[in-house]
């Protein structure tokens, strides 16, 4: 039994962790209950251990409930001790031991031990400035009786997702899409403009998604809906200082610091009453992370890894390593061509936005093993690369900037083989160089505030040609780059260069695409919580602050954090370059029948009926896709492929199918 309101009432039935509501400021029964209840079922997947429900004047909200911590006492929505303010959370307050002290001196009563009702508390006794007091990875909303306000806010790097509406009077909030469309009054339509950002950044930038009218909560974001509408506020975001005022310390130092602050991150991200587990790849991130939790617990850690048939994409080897140097238990899971082109339309539905990679495919598979083996939590690396400089692209700015200084040379462009060790010497830098002549555009425009990223967003955005008349007569005028510049922080151009890159990094691909697209969304789908230790707050904050020249030291990306794992993690993973992680492309829909039948979607009449794309020009691209052949031409073919299939599917999912099948 859970308090709904004023009165008793048994929790919905089934298995349902994610929260929704709807207020109405003009009804004091905002909606009938059976069309809440639809709404939090399709939850369920987010929270398979309970659910509950408080139906108060005019403001309902409902939660599905994933049991992490205070498993007996927890159950949510929760109310303050007059009932005045009511909270429903998704996420986790990593530090609410350390909050509920101070809470409990200044006389709040608990009635559980949960960090819900901190965070509820800590709300009532400061207001939207709690935010900044918070480390964790959250989504929540307070409902204000008194006031007749309703409070939303999302984490710094939005690790929770968060959406809503407004439908005449109505105010509809959700975990995901999907509950949104659960309301009648509800109906989806896709935003051309979204596409447009898609096909350009890999995802839309909040607030915008993928449908028209549907909102998300940015990031670091709180909003207030009263009687005076709607008003969204920036709480945090990614800061850094000033190109050459970085505190001085020795890379010792700097080293010992990031030990520490990750040591205390992860002792954080282990409180849990549920077994804990860690995801182990066989890069440096993961390795480094599994090897600090098994040191913060007595209890046998237990690992899990994606392999892959193809070997072009798998690591199993170095996951081996790790797992034969920490005695870790550990499951795999081998994922095959078929298995991602049968699964895709399910990780399509689960993500609620076209993707330009099938690389959340086994991430979806594997959360599912993950739930299978017992286990809710996981830890993993992901975060290390945006906050301490581990990808590609930065390493490419480096390299352009100097090239930049001398344009003619014929020595600087040698570098990029440095990059890509696979790619022939004579192909990269020869005189018809095709890898040459990619990087080489808009060389000397170092002034760029984009210098970084735009090359990388053009060589996208050329998949745009696909779109039909229709489509880009609706995006007439419209430019995403420079609807990003209109954001940009006040001190941004006073950053280093490695510094706007990274913030670039966070704010288009960590938050809108990884976190969600391939975090979130494909692990929650089974009710498993990934946590990010690297993404705390004080380690982002120490992140920010290191000398970008011990982030990449020449060309070695994440140099610092190579240091800190000397002597944790086996030389072998310690000093491997940086190896992204994909999984197979187009290839798998054309290796088997089964698979294929997923290409129903790719027919002329399917996508003529969409009205997306060009029916001829998709067409061709499917037959370019059904040819083996390698290069960047193949490469820009299967990002098209993957987002083509994937806006087809979100189209028959979520549009022309109403949402029903969800």
């Amino acid at each position: 039994m859970v308090r709904v309101g004023t009165e008793l009432c048994s929790r919905v039935d089934g298995p349902m962790c994610g929260i929704c509501g709807v207020v109405d400021m003009l009804r004091s029964d905002p909606m009938p209950r059976w069309v809440f209840h639809r709404m939090v079922r399709r939850l369920a997947h987010r929270g398979p251990d309970a659910s509950g429900a408080f139906f108060g004047d005019r403001a309902v909200l409902g939660h599905a409930r994933l049991s992490v911590i205070d498993l007996a006492t927890g159950a949510q929505p929760i109310a303050n001790e007059d009932g005045t303010l009511w909270i429903v959370l998704n996420g986790e307050i990593y530090n609410y031991l350390e909050l509920r002290g101070p809470l409990e001196k200044r006389g709040h009563r608990f009635s559980t031990r949960s960090d819900t009702e901190v965070l509820l508390h800590l709300y009532e006794e400061h207001g939207a400035d709690c935010l900044p007091m918070l480390d964790g990875q959250f989504a929540f909303a307070i409902w204000d009786t008194e006031h007749r306000r309703l409070f939303l806010a999302r984490d710094r790097f939005g690790v929770r997702p968060l959406y809503w509406t407004q439908v005449g009077t109505l105010f509809l909030f959700a975990s995901e899409v999907k509950a949104l469309a659960a309301h009648p009054r509800v109906t989806l339509e896709l935003d051309p403009f979204a596409l447009d950002q898609v096909f350009t950044f890999w995802s839309p930038l909040a607030p915008r998604t993928a449908f028209e009218r549907i909102h998300q909560l940015p990031a670091g974001h709180f909003l207030v809906f009263d009687g005076n509408g709607v008003h969204t506020r920036r709480w945090w975001t990614p800061c850094f200082p000033a190109e050459g005022t970085e505190p001085e310390r020795s890379p010792e130092e700097w080293a010992e610091a990031l030990l520490d602050v990750l040591v205390r991150a992860v002792r954080l991200r282990m409180r849990a009453d549920v077994p804990v587990g860690a995801y182990l790849s066989g890069g440096l991130d993961s390795s480094l992370t599994a090897s600090l939790v098994r040191d913060c617990t007595d209890t046998p850690l237990h690992t899990f890894s994606i392999r892959f048939q193809d070997p072009h994409f798998d690591e199993g080897i170095h996951q081996e390593v790790m797992v034969a140097h920490l005695g870790t238990a550990h499951d795999s899971l081998t994922v095959s061509g078929e298995q991602i082109a049968r699964t895709f339309p399910e990780v399509v539905r689960a993500v609620e936005v076209p993707i330009l990679r099938t690389a959340p495919v086994p991430l979806h598979l594997l959360s599912d093993m993950v739930r299978q083996a017992g286990y809710k939590v996981v830890v993993t690396g992901e975060g290390a690369d945006e906050v301490l400089a581990g990808y590609d692209i930065f390493r490419e700015d480096k390299v352009r900037r100097f090239w930049a200084r001398d344009p003619g040379s014929r020595l600087r462009p040698l570098l990029l083989t440095r990059l890509y060790e696979d790619i022939p010497r004579e192909i990269a830098c020869g005189a018809q160089g095709h890898w040459q002549r990619f990087f080489g555009r808009r060389l000397t425009e170092t002034s760029d505030p984009f210098y970084s990223h735009r090359i990388r967003w053009e060589n996208t955005a050329q998949i745009k040609g696909l779109f039909s008349a229709d489509l880009k007569a609706r995006l007439t005028g419209a430019d995403p780059i420079a609807e990003l510049a209109d954001a940009l922080p006040p001190d941004y151009a006073r950053w280093a260069p490695l510094s706007r890159a990274q913030y670039l990094e966070m704010v288009t691909f960590l938050s809108n695409y990884l976190l969600s697209s391939q975090g979130d969304r494909v692990a929650m789908s089974h009710g498993v919580e990934a946590r990010y230790p690297f993404l705390s707050p004080e380690v982002a904050a120490l992140c920010a602050n290191i000398p970008p020249r011990l982030k990449v030291r020449g060309l070695q990306e994440k140099y610092l954090l190579r240091r800190v794992a000397s002597g944790r993690v086996p030389d072998v993973i310690r000093l491997r370059r940086k190896r992204p992680y994909r999984a197979p492309d187009s290839a798998p829909f054309f290796e088997n029948e089964r698979a294929a039948e997923v290409l129903d979607f790719l027919s002329e009449t399917s996508v003529r009926e969409a009205g997306l794309f060009d029916p001829a020009q998709v067409a061709r691209l499917v037959q370019r896709c059904r040819m083996p052949r390698e290069g960047r031409a193949r490469a820009r073919d299967d990002m098209a492929f993957v987002g083509v299939l994937s806006a087809q599917i979100l189209y028959h999912y979520f549009v022309k199918e109403g949402g029903e099948d969800l």
